[in-house]
């Protein structure tokens, strides 16, 4: 099956990249991770056993090969040498340009011609870093919403050089494995996700720097509210659905939206009082050293509404 798939490398072993890891090695792909710490490879394939087992324990493993087989598909590594054979590597370094530049160099060295060059980035443009590369072609990005294994969505983002073939063998490996790619006609800043998001982080922090809501009633009102039905429909099926029609959406309601709209705060930088005031609010609600329990927690929440959504899909 390896020789079949082919191999998988992963450069970054921190909590995105043993994500990526087990997502490639639950369909029977045969992959590297690589780091320059001994230590953190070591931390990284006992934490990919521990939550595989995990999963099994729960019958919540993804793919059709059983724990012990997927752990048996992950190797480590501080050779960046020995990623020259794979056909796929996924890049999970810390979000600074230089140092993406570095690996990406280094990358571009030691692999051929064929192999798929992926950033993990998460706003980054891909020109930023690959421009210089030999088999810049080769180079994109797929972007993964934290936590990878739990959230399917992936935004592939192409460099203006990036051929349109790797493009579309990138969505098609995403698919393989599970995961739900959007495929962005060119690079932009931000991509879409984040763009989305920090609109949404924008209104949220004038909310709460005016005293309209506090930081829980704000979280409340995703949660409970929109968060409930965009687990399900996007923004725009939503408003279709809301009205009869889209087109009767925009008859009904883009006067107040507009009206609205125009009464919104400009952007800030997210720093000062409001940022303190925010920060004294999370951290009363979950102490820095409860925050593990919560994000066991939340990826306990996304994996069980994961099973309902592809249950109710199959009926």
């Amino acid at each position: 099956m390896a020789s079949e798939k082919g191999k998988i490398g992963i450069v970054g072993s921190g909590l995105i990249g043993q994500s990526w890891a087990m997502l490639f090695a639950s369909v029977g792909y045969t992959v590297t991770i690589y780091d320059i710490l001994p230590e953190a490879l070591e931390k990284s394939k006992t934490t990919i056993g521990t939550q595989l087992k995990e999963l099994e324990k729960k019958k919540l493993l993804r793919g059709p090969l059983n724990a012990e087989q997927q752990i048996g598909k992950i190797s480590t590594t501080t050779s960046l040498k020995d990623l020259k054979d794979s056909i796929y590597i996924q890049e999970c370094v810390p979000e600074r340009v230089n140092l993406k530049k570095d690996v990406f160099e280094k990358l571009d060295k030691i692999v051929g011609p064929k192999t798929i060059l992926a950033s993990s980035t998460s706003t980054l443009l891909p020109s930023t870093f690959t421009e210089e590369l030999k088999n810049r072609k080769n180079c994109i990005v797929a972007h993964p919403v934290n936590p990878p294994y739990y959230v399917p969505l992936v935004e592939i983002v192409p460099a203006p050089w990036t051929d349109p073939k790797i493009a579309a063998t990138t969505k098609e490996l995403m698919l393989e494995i599970g995961q739900s790619p959007v495929l962005l006609s060119r690079e932009h800043p931000g991509f879409a996700l984040n763009r989305i998001q920090y609109a949404i982080f924008v209104e949220c922090w004038s909310l709460i720097k005016r005293g309209i809501l506090s930081v829980e009633d704000v979280d409340k009102v995703m949660s409970q509210g929109l968060g409930m039905r965009y687990a399900f429909l996007g923004p725009m099926e939503t408003a279709h659905l809301n009205a009869e029609g889209m087109e009767a959406y925009y008859h009904h309601y883009r006067e107040s939206m507009w009206n609205t709209i125009q009464q919104f705060d400009p952007a800030e930088k997210f720093e000062g009082p409001t940022a303190d005031d925010i920060v004294k609010q999370l951290t009363e609600k979950i102490p820095l050293d409860k925050l593990a329990d919560k994000r066991r927690w939340r990826d306990n929440c996304l994996t069980q509404l994961s099973i309902l959504k592809n249950k109710l899909k199959e009926e």
